[in-house]
């Protein structure tokens, strides 16, 4: 079995996520979204909320689940006896931190690949960050993110 592992913050999961997970499912077997748990970041949503948010946009996609982890992702590759990670990249700036990363993961665990995918042009603007600043700010989201999980949103940012 071809398992992958899509890791991420995902706080919130964005269109450009959900092409890249679906692109992904089409060609593993199966596609873990592993939700990273970084007590560094204080993010928008809890970890358990992002889980439920990406459970609701890929629920129609069989061959994908959803998890949260912590500490090294190469750990979490060999509990789960997943062979390659994949990472969405909507620039060059992007490319150079996920080489570095996908280097030291090689350096970690010589048995695992890193596979890189280009996002869809369509969204290669698109970050978890901005949709935050764009809500905050009280703009529009609706082709930015799933549509089941404006209300999500907009209710969070609306708390704060």
């Amino acid at each position: 079995m071809r398992r992958a592992v899509f890791p991420g913050s995902f706080d919130p999961i964005t269109k450009g996520h959900l092409d890249i997970i679906k692109r992904a499912s089409k060609i593993f077997d199966e596609v873990i979204v592993a939700v990273l748990i970084n007590p560094d970041k204080k993010g928008l949503f809890t970890i358990e909320e992002r889980v439920e948010l990406i459970k609701k946009v890929i629920k129609d996609i069989e061959n994908v689940r959803v998890e949260s982890f912590h500490g090294l992702l190469v750990n979490y590759m060999k509990q789960r006896e997943a062979q390659v990670i994949i990472k969405g990249l909507r620039a060059v700036a992007d490319f150079e931190y996920e080489l570095q990363m996908a280097l030291m993961n090689k350096k970690l665990d010589p048995e695992v690949e890193t596979v890189f995918m280009m996002t869809s042009a369509k969204y290669s603007y698109l970050s978890s960050s901005s949709i935050k600043q764009v809500v905050t700010f009280g703009g529009c989201i609706d082709e930015l993110v799933p549509d089941e999980i404006i209300p999500d949103i907009m209710g969070k940012i609306s708390e704060k």
